[in-house]
């Protein structure tokens, strides 16, 4: 899946030149059922060793959760999406209004570690990154399932068994916790309205085609994975059950047939080749192994592959009037794009 590179440093976020990085954090959210997560997503940011020069709370069309923001989270700007609803509008929302010279994003049922602000910045130090993001940990609401793989915690918005361990270059980031230039978000158009959560189907890879993009043509710039940079994802007992792991992996290959329409069939799909003939595999040998996690992970691998095939399938070959209704309007998205 990537390119490995040399472990990046912690350090302050000074480039080479000098000159100091700023830096902009974005949480966005849209419902006041999420009100305790984005205290403590808040309050991690509020806790780091290097404070962020500016938070942001972008509130997508919930004049509720505006009024209640803006009351109670002392030190926290908070704005109103000035885009159409969805997490896309919302980040572009607060890239435009953002200050610093690096915009961060942490999603609004995510908490950062205390040293996360430091370990993104010091990934900038190199003047060839454009963006580092970072590890994405499952906090699991009721515990993980014993038939859940590893391989697949891409699906609940996590980072994944057969991810780098060390800093290493990457096609995409996991939209929970990711961070580029601003000034490169700016120049690209940042992320694409028509992609990202549509009605009531976790449709996503807005930021896979957001990456691609950003890098297309340009063989000497980075986008970073630092794993030291970690942030815990909480994953609610609705996520943990068959039907919402099917649901999702059929949905991550609708949305992969999407970004091909867009980025061509070479960049869309280069990691998940590397996924399908290395990492699957791994994994099925891994449950039947002594310990190894058995036959209900194994079928939950077999399962997963063949719903995201099957996704992939009908959003590259279905109808056009079909493919038309699924990047249609993006409504609100609850999980972000960490598939490989």
């Amino acid at each position: 899946m990537t390119d490995r590179l040399d472990p990046v440093r912690p350090g302050a976020g000074t480039q080479l030149t000098g000159h100091r990085l700023t830096l902009s954090v974005v949480v966005c959210s849209y419902t006041m059922a999420r009100w305790p997560d984005l205290v403590a997503a808040v309050g991690s940011l509020q806790s780091q060793h290097t404070p962020a020069d500016e938070l942001l709370l972008v509130v997508d069309h919930c004049p509720e959760l505006a009024v209640r923001a803006a009351g109670v989270l002392a030190g926290v700007r908070v704005v109103a999406n000035r885009e159409q609803a969805g997490l896309s509008g919302a980040r572009n929302t607060g890239v435009a209004l953002a200050r610093g010279d690096v915009v961060a994003f942490l999603d609004d049922d995510a908490t950062a570690d205390p040293d996360w602000t430091e370990r993104l910045l010091a990934g900038y130090l190199d003047p060839r990154v454009l963006g580092v993001g970072g590890l994405v940990r499952p906090r699991w609401e009721t515990g993980r399932p014993a038939w859940f793989p590893p391989e697949f915690d891409w699906v609940v918005g996590c980072s994944y068994r057969g991810m780098p361990e060390q800093a290493a270059r990457v096609r995409n980031f996991i939209g929970a916790n990711m961070s580029f230039r601003r000034a490169e978000l700016l120049a690209a158009g940042g992320f694409r309205p028509d992609l990202g959560r549509i009605g009531n189907r976790p449709l996503g890879c807005e930021e896979t085609e957001l990456c691609i993009r950003l890098a297309a043509g340009r063989p000497e710039v980075e986008l970073r994975y630092e794993p030291a940079a970690g942030v815990s994802h909480r994953v609610p007992e609705g996520r943990t059950n068959w039907t919402y792991f099917r649901a999702r992996c059929y949905a991550e290959g609708l949305s992969k047939a999407v970004v091909a329409r867009h980025t061509g069939k070479g960049p869309a799909l280069a990691s998940e080749r590397r996924y399908l003939r290395s990492t699957v595999p791994r994994g099925m040998a891994r449950t039947v192994r002594p310990g190894g996690g058995g036959p209900r992970e194994l079928a939950a691998l077999a399962l997963g592959v063949a719903a995201t095939l099957t996704g992939y399938a009908n959003g590259r070959f279905g109808r056009a009037g079909t493919l038309g209704r699924l990047v249609g309007p993006a409504h609100r998205a609850e999980d972000p794009e960490g598939a490989p």
